[in-house]
This record gives C-alpha cells, structure tokens and sequence, in this order.
C-alpha cells in the first residue's frame, strides 16, 4: 500500500510539476516571433523556448488534432488501466516506476491537448548540430521515454 501511494505520488508530481513549468513558459517567454523567445540555462548546454506543438512528435499530426487528442486520450486510458492493476501485485518496482514516469507524462501532455489544444514543450539542448537543436521537449517528454524504456526493462524481469 506504501509502494502504490509512492507510485501515484510521482505521477501527480510529473503531470502537478511540468504543468507549472508550461504555465510559466506561457506566461513569461514570448511567442516566436515577438521578441526573444529563447533562453540559455546551464551555460547554453540548455535552451528555454516556448514551442507549441499541434501535433505529436515532432508534429506529425498536427492537421489532423482532433484524431491525435483521441488516440492520446485513448493510449493514456490504457495506460492507467494497466498503471492500477500493476499496482496489485507485489514486487517489479521497475516496472511501476516506468509506467508511473509513461502515465505522469501522459496525462500531462494529453491534458495540454484537450485543455490548450497544442502541447506546450519548451527544452531543447544547446548543441552544434542544428537538426537536435531545433527539437523542443518538455519534462514529459523525458518522462514518457524513461519511463517506456524502464517498463520494457521490468517486464523483462
């Protein structure tokens, strides 16, 4: 009971700390092309800008918005289902902990699309090679890829 309670603590803190980070980055960094909208964090190894992604990865998707809020609606529903009942069984901490981190993620770029209709990423690293540098995630973004590799590693335990 003390794991699940931990478990759901940190889903709550990924979507809770990344939804404040996006209202931040809404509030304070300026839209692209009204005044500078990028900021450099840890020396330039880290870029702060305001991206709004209408779509999926890289905004694959993004003229058809209404069928990727559903499938990302859908994928977190199932995902959640899957969360709770991992949630009753004892032991593979990895696992949990890599849907919590999925799940964390999920909700809170789901509930950007349902809620702003665009997903609000604003991190990109300050790199040479212009292709990585244009990339912009968000916290959840990280999460989702972290958590989806430590279940893929749990449920190979």
């Amino acid at each position: 009971m003390v794991a699940a309670i931990g478990f759901v603590t940190l889903v709550s803190v990924i979507f809770f700390g990344d939804l404040y980070i996006k209202t931040k980055v809404e509030k304070y960094i300026p839209a692209k092309g009204n005044g500078k909208n990028e900021r450099e964090l840890l020396g330039g190894r880290l870029l702060l800008r305001r991206h709004h992604n209408r779509g999926m990865i890289l905004n694959a998707g993004e003229k058809k918005q209404s069928a990727v809020a559903v499938v990302s609606l859908a994928l977190t529903a199932v995902l959640t289902v899957v969360f709770f009942i991992s949630l009753g069984h004892r032991g593979n901490n990895l696992l949990r902990t890599g849907l919590a981190l999925l799940l964390g993620g999920a909700f809170s770029n789901t509930y950007d699309r349902l809620k702003r209709k665009y997903v609000v990423d604003y991190l990109s690293f300050g790199v040479k090679w212009k292709g990585l540098r244009k990339i912009v995630f968000n916290l959840s973004d990280f999460c989702i890829i972290i958590g989806a590799l430590l279940a893929v590693l749990g449920m190979a335990d």
